[in-house]
């Protein structure tokens, strides 16, 4: 009888999940996989959490590190203290880590280091800048993974420009448009709409956390009052992330939105909540990189306020324009949409909702492979 394929699926933030969810079904399709989810707690709110994961159909994790905030190298450091011992006790053949948080970079160390084999879904896309801490992430994690799952054909140039071995390389698709997919039809049935009292293709969405965007007073004043004029011509929902938020009340802007009534502020929504907002807005405004992939397949034009993409295939492609952090340019993009000029672009390819499987049946080939060749599964810490 063969052993069991023994895999470890990381999740530590809010966008990890709808891209764990596809990847976790799918291998419960091979009886010789036994996944596992741990959840490092780096990003936790319990009632969005549990909305999520039930919303995804994802089961409860095995294993909650209960990390919480923490600075960068802080919060880093406690994953990896965190996660050791579990891999201790689970001997996995494979990490699975996707996209480019703090837990991605921090449970990818502790697998390399022992011995275990790592796989990086969402792997070499690049913003090219080193400021941003989810760019380090990426490159570091890139380079340490056995097997690096891409989304777009930029990311393979990028891999292969940094010196990754064309054998670790799988253009495989993009696990979160297989949510997407999969969960459109009933997102739509939602009553989001009609609770935030909205009207189909009659308003703008908006999603702002990045720090750059929210971590300076001056530069926030100057996006909150764009799409205060911006709400005079069509409604603007902006459901406020948990930092946007701290910020507005530490810099004392909470009366910025109470002079326009075109305004409709909101707590986090969840994830079919969100799939319905964006699916029917006119225009998204976001500096999220996962709402410029879903925002494309929807066909919805995304207006992105930071000074670069790492998917800029959603610029070539898709509906996406970045504007950098240009209240100017924002405030123009999104009067083009509403003459009726917004950005037209098509599906890339293999965003098909079939990433994940594709994701899965690579990893079962490559360890029948190392198998036969005689490459032992057995936990060696190096």
């Amino acid at each position: 009888m063969s052993r069991a394929l023994k895999i470890v699926n990381v999740v530590g933030a809010r966008p990890n999940y709808m891209k764990v969810a596809p990847i976790y079904r799918a291998m419960q399709e091979y009886p010789e996989i036994q996944p596992c989810i741990v959840h490092t707690g780096q990003h936790y709110d319990h009632a969005m959490s549990d909305l999520f994961f039930n919303q995804l159909e994802l089961p409860e994790p095995h294993y909650h590190l209960g990390v919480g905030s923490a600075s960068h190298g802080e919060q880093t450091g406690k994953i990896m203290i965190a996660f050791e011992p579990i891999l201790a006790e689970l001997k996995p053949d494979v990490v699975v880590v996707v996209g480019d948080v703090n837990s991605t970079i921090a449970c990818g160390l502790v697998a390399t280091k022992m011995g275990i084999r790592l796989a990086h879904v969402e792997a070499g896309l690049r913003s090219f800048d080193r400021t941003m801490p989810e760019e380090i992430n990426r490159v570091m994690t890139d380079q340490i993974s056995d097997y690096l799952f891409t989304t777009e054909a930029s990311a393979h140039e990028n891999l292969k420009m940094e010196g990754i071995k064309k054998g670790k390389i799988f253009f495989v698709g993009n696990v979160m448009i297989d949510s997407l997919l999969r969960h459109r039809k009933k997102a739509a049935g939602g009553d989001a709409l009609r609770n935030l009292g909205l009207e189909p293709n009659n308003y703008v969405l908006v999603t702002l956390h990045r720090p750059s965007n929210v971590d300076d007073r001056d530069m926030l004043v100057q996006l909150i009052s764009a799409l205060c004029d911006l709400s005079e011509k069509v409604p603007v929902v902006f459901p406020l992330h948990p930092r946007t938020r701290s910020r507005v009340q530490a810099f004392g802007l909470e009366d910025m939105f109470n002079r326009s009534h075109g305004f409709v502020l909101t707590e986090p929504l969840g994830y079919l909540d969100f799939v319905q907002c964006m699916d029917n807005a006119l225009v998204v405004v976001t500096d999220s990189g996962g709402v410029q992939e879903e925002s494309t397949v929807l066909g919805v034009p995304c207006i992105t306020v930071r000074d670069n993409t790492e998917r800029p295939v959603t610029v070539s492609e898709g509906t996406n324009v970045v504007v950098g952090r240009n209240p100017t340019r924002l405030l123009e993009e999104a009067f083009r949409v509403l003459r009726g000029e917004g950005k037209k672009g098509r599906v890339p390819a293999l965003w098909d909702g079939s990433a994940a499987e594709r994701i899965v049946r690579i990893l079962v080939e490559e360890d029948r492979a190392e198998s036969s060749l005689g490459g032992g599964r057995d936990y060696v810490p190096r």
